[in-house]
Formats: C-alpha cells, structure tokens, sequence
C-alpha cells in the first residue's frame, strides 16, 4: 500500500477521533434554578425535590442541572409562579391557594365537601384533570408536576369539639378552604404557611387548617395542643412549572425524557405526601402529647349542608368566566370518588 492510499483513511480517522470529543464537549449544560418555600430541612426538599432533581438529571444525561432555592430565598410563596413566568426563578414549586382568583379551573380540584381520601387520590385527580381540561390559566408555563397536600384537618390551641366551638375563632386558612371555615363559623386569616408558626405562637390565630405533616415539617405541634378531624374542608393543589422559554430552549429528545418523569412523579409524589401525613404528621404529634378528636355525625352533616353553596357558587363563578363550571364539578367528583378507593386515606 503506498504512502497516498494509507493517507485517506488516516485522515478519516483522525477527523472522526476528532468530532466525537468535540460535539460531547460543546454539548450545552442548562443550569436551572428552582424556587420554593419549604424549609430546607423539610420532606419536600429532602426526598421529593432532591428525587425528582436526580431523576431529571440521569435521564437528561447530564444535559440539565438544577439548583433548589429553598426557604423563600429566591421568591415568596405567593410570587412563586409570576415570578417563573418572568424567568425570576427556572422552576417554582408553589401553591394554588396563595393567589386566589389566579387559577380558576384548577380551583375546581380544591372544592370542599368532596371526599379525596389521600394525597394521592386528589394529585391524580388534579393530573387527569389538567391534561383533560388544558386550562389557559396555565399557558404561560410548562407545567411539570402537582403535588397534593390534603385532606386536612383542624389544629388548635384550645379544644374544639362541636361547630359551635368554633364561632369566631381566627383560623389561618386560604383559597377556598377559607371560605369554607367561614361558613362553619370561624373567622379565617389568610397567609403563607411560613408565617403560621409565628402567627400562631403571637396569637395572631387561634388555629389552622392544613395536613397533618405540617405539625412536623413546619413544627406547628409546638404551638397547638387540640387535632380535630373535619369534614372535607382543605385539599390543597401545588404545582411544579417551569418557564416557557427555558423549557422550550432544551433539546426535544431531552423535553421527551423529562416529561416521562413528570408522568410517573405524579404517584411518586403522592405516596410520599401520604406516607409523611401520617408519619410525620398524626403519630408525631400525638407522640408530643397532642390529643385528637372529632366533631359529632350531627355536626359533620350540618358542616356539609353549610358549605354545599360553595360549590354551587363555584359552578356559578365558572360560567360567567365562559368556562364549563358544572362540567369541571362532575368531572372533579367522578375521579375523586373512582381515585379514593384506589388510593385509600393514610390515616
């Protein structure tokens, strides 16, 4: 073979050793940052956030790195999502319920009076029902996963046994759930949950309304001493969205490997949350010597009867928006009743 015929072959080799390092090497990383208002130290951050992190992480083969903010420190709990629809943060992690009147239809999977049953019961609710309803509201991000946090129940600093003991409490509650504790009498008073503890311990409120994991996670066991299961008075829906221009620079192969995450992290999420109600919710605070009751089958039927024009107002409200207000109502009864036998109550 002469030194000519030996030349090109050498060449094609050197040209391919060449543009395989290269094309790896100049590969874009996306470094995203994502906000959220949970403690550093709490279950969101430690096992859910962190688990979906890596998840998206391994799958997008290094293509994408995400830093959390936890804490508030990046954005306030209610400035969560404008704040990811100004590219203020990548990703948020926030709550429906902070800015009441901002997302209507997704209002609709946060009704009282409709028995859930679990977290996971009410998050797969919520995804069934975002991916069927495709609500405008959420147009200006991509969405990537919800998590759900109810049901609730009542914590206090004094017993609470029958609706009557509750007139005139002030009791920290938001979204519907306030108007909800309205109607049964109490006063409500609207306000992140990172004030709460503050709020409760000054006497700012007496009580709050919410899942059992935040007498743990947010060590609201510590200024309260009464649990009182209620009727479906909380569920709480919370979002992890992404910004559009940000979600829309990724490569689409690596936007297809994240969105089969977000597909699977919809149960991840909420078996996490259910398991954390109970644990780190009802037996750790009846491990700090909080006691639990519940108000009368008289008085659960009389609470129902008195919130039942909430979800006429709801389906009332929808329409004069031009949006299907009863439809969103059978369609949020349907698969809750069909998801809360599949995913029955933690506690």
């Amino acid at each position: 073979m002469t030194k000519k015929m030996l030349f090109l072959p050498l060449c094609i080799i050197a040209l391919v050793l060449m543009i395989g390092p290269f094309s790896s090497a100049t590969a874009k990383t996306a470094n995203l940052n994502l906000a959220n208002f949970f403690p550093a130290s709490h279950f969101m951050n430690t096992k859910i956030i962190k688990q979906w992190i890596e998840e998206v992480e391994k799958v997008s083969e290094g293509q994408v790195k995400i830093t959390s903010f936890p804490g508030q420190t990046l954005l306030k709990a209610p400035e969560t999502y404008d704040g990811v629809v100004s590219g203020t943060s990548d990703i948020g992690v926030g709550a429906f319920a902070y800015t009441r009147g901002r997302f209507p239809v997704m209002e609709g999977f946060e009704l009282p009076g409709i028995y859930f049953g679990s977290c996971t019961a009410t998050n797969m609710t919520a995804w069934d029902g975002y991916k069927k309803l495709m609500p405008k509201e959420l147009a200006d991000t991509k969405v990537l996963w919800f998590y759900a946090v109810g049901p609730g129940s009542l914590y206090t600093k004094g017993e609470v046994k029958s609706l009557e003991d509750l007139k005139g409490l002030r009791i920290r509650a938001t979204g519907l759930t306030a108007k909800s504790i309205e109607a049964l009498g109490a006063t409500p008073v609207a306000m992140p949950m990172p004030d709460s503890y503050e709020a409760l311990s000054k006497g700012v409120v007496e009580g709050i309304i919410g899942p059992p994991e935040i007498l743990k996670g947010w060590k609201l066991a510590d200024v309260t001493k009464y649990i009182t299961i209620v009727p479906p008075v909380y569920n709480g829906v919370h979002y992890c969205v992404m910004n559009l221009d940000k979600w829309n620079s990724l490569p689409e192969n690596v936007r297809a490997a994240i969105d089969g995450v977000n597909e699977k992290f919809i149960e991840t999420a909420g078996k996490i949350w259910d398991s954390e109600m109970k644990t780190g919710g009802i037996d750790y605070a009846l491990e700090q010597g909080l006691k639990m009751g519940k108000l009368s089958d008289a008085d659960n039927a009389k609470a129902n009867e008195l919130i039942k024009p909430i979800l006429d107002d709801y389906v009332k409200r929808m329409n004069e928006k031009g949006l299907a207000g009863q439809e969103i109502l059978d369609f949020v009864q349907q698969k809750a009743a069909e998801y809360s036998k599949k995913y029955p109550p933690a506690y």
